[in-house]
């Protein structure tokens, strides 16, 4: 079963406490909440021997297709709060910040390149490392359960309306703009390294 991880920071420069606390109690909370009585109702509905196998309609395939998007909103959530509240400065990541720049060329290309990304994303915009190719990776979802099997997310930025609108109406990029300067480079980073070293 999943459990709620605390919001380690009550102030981000740039998100109101807020906004913090609506997506971190509410949204995030929910996804935690739902993946547990998915995962208990899936239990249930195994050791009942009455799962129904409809590719249409049935409650295997509605709680199936609803893991997934819960459990996965939960990892991004996670990756997302965790990283907010480190003062966007990418040199904390030495090794990060070496790979980003040697594949795109340098650090504000990839980053201005996401953030362009970002704004044409309904959900998600994510940096990842990719184990099967052993490379870093980026992608975009319009919802938790879009993305690619097997990558690890580095840098998970929230674009769902729910994100920014109470602190920026409309502006997303303002937004994006805002989530870069509170960018925790040094989480980051650790996140990198751990992940580096899955090949598959």
């Amino acid at each position: 079963m999943y459990e709620i991880k605390p919001l380690n920071k009550k102030e981000v420069p740039g998100i109101s406490e807020k906004t913090l606390s609506i997506h971190h109690d509410k949204l995030y909370t929910g996804y935690v909440n739902k993946s547990n009585e998915i995962l208990q109702k899936l239990k249930d509905l195994r050791a009942s021997g009455k799962a129904e196998g409809n590719t249409t309609y049935s409650e295997l395939r509605a709680l199936k297709d609803a893991e997934t998007f819960a459990i996965n909103g939960i990892y991004l959530h996670e990756n997302y709060f965790d990283l907010l509240g480190g003062g966007g400065d990418w040199r904390k990541a030495p090794e990060l910040s070496a790979a980003m720049a040697e594949k795109w060329g340098s650090v504000e290309t990839i980053v201005g390149w996401f953030s362009t990304c970002a704004t044409a994303a309904r959900g998600w915009s994510v940096l990842c490392w990719d184990p099967y190719i052993g490379d870093l990776r980026h992608y975009n979802g319009d919802a938790h359960n879009q993305g690619v099997w097997g990558c690890i997310p580095i840098i998970a930025l929230d674009v769902y309306e729910h994100a920014y609108f109470i602190d920026y109406g409309s502006d997303r990029k303002a937004y994006i703009e805002a989530f870069w300067k509170s960018l925790d480079w040094m989480k980051a980073e650790a996140i990198y390294l751990k992940a580096r070293e899955v090949k598959l």
